[in-house]
């Protein structure tokens, strides 16, 4: 790996870890963000309101290098494929299934007095279902 792809993912890293303690960090909307800090809002290191501008600015900030350095590292890892698959399948070769072998011909044995198969013409017609009523509870003719 290059250089400057470790630099990138160093930044990234800090990034992502500054994102999240300025999460955690931050209040909700209802709540002073020095009381937090265990001092009165007056009395905080950047004023009533100065924090959670200080920090919401922050974390926007940490946001924009995070996303850009995705997107550095997205392009320097794929900087020198040129078109080449770079997937988890690019070493795998298929091989052709094995296809069984046809089962050979085999004679089937005649019994004695029997010159072929009986065709389907020569067969006896199977015997037809009575018929079933059209309304129900009305009588079957016969």
């Amino acid at each position: 790996m290059s250089l400057m792809f470790n630099i990138l993912l160093v930044v990234q890293i800090i990034a992502s870890l500054t994102i999240i303690s300025l999460v955690l960090l931050q209040q909700g909307k209802g709540a002073d963000m020095g009381s937090s800090f265990g001092g009165g809002s007056a009395g905080s290191l950047f004023g009533a309101t100065g924090a959670a501008n200080f920090l919401s600015r922050a974390t926007k900030w940490a946001a924009v290098v995070f996303f850009i350095t995705t997107i550095a590292l997205a392009y320097v890892s794929n900087r020198g494929t040129k078109g080449q698959d770079t997937g988890v399948m690019q070493n795998f070769t298929q091989s052709a299934p094995a296809v069984p072998a046809a089962p050979k011909e085999t004679a089937v044995p005649s019994l004695p007095g029997v010159t072929s198969a009986p065709s389907a013409a020569s067969m006896p017609a199977a015997p037809s279902a009575p018929a079933m009523p059209a309304v129900p509870g009305a009588p079957v003719s016969k």
